[in-house]
């Protein structure tokens, strides 16, 4: 699964990368945590450019009778995304791309779980497969988003059975495409050899904490 993420790189190396402008409103984050705020990166079919979006953590079909229902619907598996009721609409609508610094996962330590900080070995910022909605009731207006997961690489299986769907950037294009409908092969186990990870401290177990202390490596 995917529960935290990290978006710290300056913003103009994320513009620079994305394409958009990731300036404004933007600051460092270091635990990003489901039903507050996420950058993310769309596209418009009119302009025919990549934009920049801002959404909540936690998808909010736009059938929905109530925004509750985000709270659960925080990661959707990329093998059924497509069918499912709650997110096919999105995934064949407006797909975007989710910047990230890296992400975390606990692994079972006993009667507790252990913390780890999952980047790329070159640490330079990627991209998390996501989904987007806008939901309408009452006058009130939410634009929210779902990251997608898969199977898990040889390097984070003994974490967790499930990451996020990282997408290697010559298939961003792809993914963002609206008239493409075959995107399904994007969404898949990310290269080992091209990831890194570490055990962390457990003070990204409170959504409230959010500096750099998120990212320390725990002493060998």
């Amino acid at each position: 699964m995917c529960g935290r993420i990290t978006l710290f790189s300056p913003p103009d190396r994320l513009s620079e990368l994305f394409g958009v402008s990731m300036g404004i409103g933007f600051r460092r984050r270091y635990n990003i945590a489901p039903q507050t705020d996420i950058d993310t990166v769309g596209y418009d079919p009119e302009k025919r450019a990549r934009i920049a979006r801002r959404l909540r953590w936690g998808l909010v079909p736009s059938w929905a009778k109530d925004e509750s229902i985000g709270k659960k619907l925080v990661n959707a598996r990329a093998e059924t995304a497509a069918t499912k009721p709650a997110f096919r609409h999105a995934f064949a609508h407006c797909r975007v791309l989710i910047p990230a610094d890296g992400y975390f996962d606990w692994q079972p330590a006993g009667k507790l779980k252990q913390p780890w900080f999952i980047r790329m070995k070159d640490r330079e910022p990627f991209a998390i497969a996501g989904l987007c909605e806008a939901w309408t009731h009452d006058g009130k207006e939410l634009q929210t988003g779902v990251v997608l997961t898969t199977t898990p690489n040889p390097l984070v299986e003994p974490i967790n059975g499930r990451m996020p769907a990282i997408l290697a950037p010559s298939d961003w294009d792809s993914w963002l495409d609206p008239t493409n409908a075959e995107t399904q092969g994007l969404l898949k186990a990310y290269p080992a050899d091209l990831m890194d990870a570490y055990r962390v401290g457990r003070w990204v177990n409170n959504p409230n904490y959010d500096t750099d202390r998120c990212i320390e490596p725990l002493p060998a």
